[in-house]
C-alpha cells in the first residue's frame, strides 16, 4: 500500500514523526525550560510540517501541532484560564514571505490595512497580567493559549511591574500581554553563579527567564534580574478603549507599565523593510535578546476585520532573522598559542551552519572561562555567531547529558614547543608560553600579524604563507626563524617549501576530508617546480614594505600593548626607531597616550638582545626606520575638540582624515560619546552614525569636513547634516 485515503504513506509517516518531534520540543522548551534543540531546528521542522499539510490538507487536524499555541501547561502550578485566548504568530523568514503576508492582508481588508506598527520580537517568555480596579490580580504564562500556569507570586517580584496602576481613566479590568526576559549582560553573571554553586547553567537568556519565573520559591525569583516589556492587551473594560496599537502603548506607559520605546508606526512595505533591515544590523543594540521583528496592523477596527486563524492573528506577523544560535556537539577542547604566547582553549565541534557559515571551532578564551561556562567535553552546546563575530560557545544543554562527558584539563606545557606554561604577571587570567624566541606557534603568529593591514600590509603573506615560512614539513628547516629573517628572503629559499595548512583562528592543522590526513601545500612553487605567483608577489610586497611608516614598523614588532593608535603616538613624537629604542621610561610617558605600564613594556621589549637584532637586520636589509621630520604645525583651529571618523570619505583614507584633524590640533577617538564634538561620516558610516544621531552629536559629510578644515568648527556647525 503506497497511499492511505489519497495521502502517500511516506508523507503520513513523516508527518507523524515531525509531529512527535515538535510536540516533544515544545514540552521541553515551554514546560521543562530545558530546550534540547535550537530555534533554527525547530523552525525547520515546523516549516516542513506546514508544507506537508499544505500538500495534503487531510493531515491538518485539530490535534496537529500547527493548530496549537505554545504547549501544555506544567503540573507544578495552579491552572488559570486566560480572559482572552493568547495566540501565537505566523512567521516570515525572507522578503517574499513578508510580501505574501502584505498581499493577504490587503485582500482580506479589501484595501491597504495600514498604517503598521513595527516592534522588536523579544526572545523571552510570554505572560499575561490581569489588573482589576488598577490592582495586580494575577500573572500567568501563555501555556496552550487558553490555560496557563499561575505565577502571580513570582511576577510580583519582577522589577518594573507595578502592583497598582497609576494615572487617569484606568480600566476596571485589563489584561496586558508581554515578554519576561533577563538582560543579556545579566545572563552571563547568573550562569557563572550557578556553576560556582555546582548547578547546571542555563542554555540561553530565554531559558534562564523561563526557569526563573517558574521557581516554586518566589524568594529565588526575586534574587534574579527579571524584567518585562508589555506588547499588547487581551481585555479592556470600564474605560474608553484605545483605537490603535500605538495608542495602547501610550496609555499603558501612562499607567506605569514597562513599554519599549523601540517601535515605529510606518505607512507601508518600504518602511517595514527599512525597519527590519535596520535591526538586522543593530540586532545587539537592545539590552535583551531579539530574534526578529513583529509587524502589526495598527488600527484595532481593521485588526478585528482581519480576524485570526485557529492559532494566529491575520493582522500580525513575525519576521525572523537567520538564527545566530544553534546546538552542536563539543567533541574536544584543544588549545592554540598566540603571538604573545597566550594559550587559548578552543572548542572543536561537529560542523554546523550558523549565521550563514559552517563553524567547527569556537574560542573559550581561557581555563577560567571554561569553568565559568560549565561546559564538558562531549556536551551538546549552544553555539553563537553574531554577524561576523568569532563563534562563541554560550553554554551546555545540560538536560542532554548522559554521564559520558568529561571535564577539560588545561595543559601544563606548550602544545607546540613543550615549554612549561606560566602566568606572566601575578593576577593574570591567561597562561602563556614563555619561549617567545623559539616557540614555532608564536613565530608563525607574529609573522602573520606583521604582514596584516594594521602593520606592514603585505598582501602576499597570509596565514598559509606564514605557516610555510616558519613551519615547513620536516626535514626542511624554517627559512624564517624570527622576524629578523623576513626581509632577507630569496626565491631559492621559497621554492622548495612544503607545509601543513593551519586554521588561522586556532593555529591547528586542517584535515583533508577526502583523505582524513593533514592538508599539505607547496605554496611557493608550481607543479613543475617553478616559482609560483605567490612567491613573486611576496618578494615584491616585501620590497614595497621597506618604505613602511615608523608606526607600521612599531606595530609589526608585536610589542605588547602597542597597537596602531599607540604606535602612531610614538611615531609622531619621536620620529625614529632609534629614538623610541633609546628613550627612557620618563620620556616615553611624556608622549601623549602612553602610560607608565605601556612605557615599561616598551622599554623591556627593546632591552632584549634578539629584539634588537630584528631592528638591525631590518635596517641592514633597507627597511626605512624613521619618518620625515615633523611638519611645522599650522593654525591649531581644532584644538580642544574631539572627533570620530567613520565610513569612506572621498579623497581621504581613514588615517589621512585623522591626520588632517590632528595636525590642526584636534583629537581623534574611535567611539562616539557625548564628548564627541563632530562625527565625520563618509559613505557606509554604519552604527556610529546612528549613535551620533541618538546623542545629538553634529555629523559632517565630505562637504562639511572640507568646511571644517578650511574655515573651522563654527562654520562647520552650520554645514552639519541632519539625520
Amino acid at each position: 500500500m503506497t497511499e492511505v485515503e489519497g495521502v502517500p504513506v511516506t508523507a503520513l509517516e513523516r508527518h507523524a514523526e515531525l509531529s512527535e518531534l515538535v510536540e516533544d520540543a515544545r514540552w521541553k522548551y515551554y514546560v521543562l525550560d530545558q530546550p534540547t534543540v535550537s530555534d533554527a531546528q525547530f523552525d525547520d521542522w515546523f516549516k516542513e510540517l506546514l508544507a506537508l499539510e499544505e500538500a495534503h490538507p487531510s493531515l491538518q487536524t485539530p490535534d496537529s501541532p500547527t493548530q496549537k499555541v505554545g504547549a501544555p501547561v506544567s503540573g507544578d502550578f495552579a491552572k488559570v484560564q486566560h480572559l482572552a485566548r493568547m495566540e501565537s504568530l505566523d512567521n516570515a523568514f525572507d522578503a517574499d514571505g513578508m510580501a505574501a503576508w502584505m498581499v493577504r492582508a490587503e485582500r482580506l481588508a479589501e484595501g491597504d490595512p495600514g498604517p503598521y506598527l513595527c516592534e522588536l520580537k523579544i526572545d523571552g517568555l510570554a505572560i499575561a497580567l490581569v489588573y482589576r480596579d488598577g490592582k495586580l490580580e494575577r500573572g500567568a504564562t501563555r501555556g496552550d493559549g487558553r490555560t496557563g500556569d499561575d505565577v502571580t507570586a513570582n511576577v510580583r517580584t519582577i522589577q518594573g511591574i507595578p502592583h497598582r496602576l497609576t494615572g487617569d481613566d484606568i480600566p476596571s479590568l485589563v489584561e496586558v500581554r508581554g515578554e519576561v526576559y533577563i538582560p543579556v549582560e545579566e545572563f552571563q553573571k547568573l550562569n557563572e553563579q550557578l556553576v560556582e554553586q555546582g548547578k547546571p547553567p542555563f542554555a540561553n537568556p530565554r531559558n534562564s527567564a523561563a526557569g526563573t519565573l517558574r521557581q516554586k520559591d518566589p524568594r529565588i525569583t526575586a534574587q534574579r534580574p527579571l524584567r518585562m516589556l508589555v506588547h499588547g492587551i487581551g481585555v479592556w473594560e470600564g474605560a474608553a478603549e484605545p483605537r490603535a496599537q500605538s495608542e495602547v502603548y501610550d496609555r499603558l506607559r501612562e499607567f506605569g507599565l514597562p513599554v519599549s520605546d523601540l517601535y515605529k508606526v510606518v505607512p507601508g512595505q518600504a518602511e517595514i523593510n527599512a525597519f527590519i533591515d535596520h535591526y538586522r544590523v543593530h540586532r545587539h543594540d537592545p539590552a535583551y535578546e531579539i530574534d526578529g521583528v513583529v509587524v502589526k496592523v495598527d488600527d484595532f477596527r481593521t485588526q478585528r476585520e482581519l480576524g485570526s486563524t485557529s492559532r494566529a492573528p491575520r493582522w500580525a506577523i513575525a519576521y525572523k532573522y537567520p538564527p545566530e544560535e544553534v546546538n552542536t556537539r563539543l567533541l574536544d577542547i584543544q588549545v592554540g598559542v598566540g603571538r604573545t604566547g597566550r594559550v587559548t582553549p578552543y572548542g572543536v565541534m561537529e560542523p554546523v551552519v550558523v549565521a550563514g557559515s559552517t563553524v567547527e571551532r569556537a574560542t573559550l578564551h581561557n581555563a577560567a572561562i571554561v569553568v565559568k561556562k560549565g561546559v564538558y567535553i562531549g556536551d551538546t552546546v549552544v553555539l553563537r555567531k553574531a554577524g561576523d563575530v568569532i563563534p562563541e560557545i554560550v553554554g551546555p544543554v545540560a538536560a542532554l547529558r548522559d554521564g559520558s562527558e568529561r571535564e577539560f584539563v588545561m595543559p601544563t606545557h606548550c602544545p607546540e614547543c613543550g615549554t612549561e606554561l606560566a602566568y606572566e604577571r601575578e593576577g593574570d587570567a591567561d597562561l602563556r608560553c614563555p619561549n617567545a624566541r623559539g616557540c614555532p606557534a608564536q613565530i608563525r603568529e607574529r609573522i602573520y600579524f606583521a604582514a596584516g593591514r594594521r602593520a606592514l600590509d603585505i598582501d602576499g603573506l597570509g596565514y598559509v604563507a606564514a605557516t610555510a615560512l616558519t613551519q615547513p614539513l620536516p626535514p626542511q628547516q624554517p627559512v624564517v626563524r624570527t622576524e629578523a629573517d623576513l626581509f632577507d628572503l630569496t626565491l631559492e629559499q621559497l621554492i622548495p617549501i612544503k607545509s601543513v595548512v593551519r586554521d588561522k583562528d586556532t593555529g591547528l592543522p586542517k584535515i583533508d576530508p577526502k583523505t582524513g590526513e593533514e592538508k599539505v601545500v607547496t605554496f611557493f612553487s608550481n607543479i613543475d617546480g617553478q616559482p609560483s605567483q605567490n612567491a613573486l608577489t611576496l618578494l615584491d610586497e616585501l620590497a614595497r614594505a621597506k618604505e613602511a611608516s615608523l608606526a607600521q614598523i612599531l606595530v609589526a614588532l608585536s610589542i605588547r600593548h602597542v597597537g596602531p593608535p599607540t604606535a602612531r603616538d610614538l611615531a609622531d613624537a619621536l620620529r625614529s626607531i632609534e629614538a623610541v629604542m633609546n628613550a627612557s621610561e620618563e620620556e616615553l610617558v611624556a608622549v601623549e597616550g602612553i602610560g607608565p605600564r605601556v612605557a615599561a613594556t616598551i622599554k623591556e621589549w627593546f632591552e632584549v638582545d634578539w629584539h634588537r637584532e630584528i631592528i638591525e637586520r631590518w635596517r641592514a636589509a633597507g627597511v626605512r626606520m624613521e619618518d620625515e621630520p615633523a611638519p611645522e604645525k599650522g593654525p591649531q583651529i581644532l584644538e580642544g575638540l574631539t572627533f570620530v571618523v567613520t565610513g569612506t570619505l572621498e579623497g581621504y583614507t581613514r588615517d589621512s582624515a585623522a591626520e588632517a584633524l590632528t595636525s590642526r590640533g584636534g583629537k581623534v577617538t574611535s567611539s562616539v560619546s557625548k564628548k564627541t564634538t563632530f562625527l565625520v561620516a563618509g559613505e557606509n558610516a554604519g552604527s556610529k552614525y546612528d549613535k551620533a544621531a541618538d546623542l545629538g552629536v553634529p555629523i559632517l559629510d565630505g562637504a562639511g569636513f572640507a568646511v571644517l578644515l578650511e574655515q573651522g568648527p563654527e562654520a562647520a556647525a552650520g554645514a552639519a547634516v541632519t539625520p
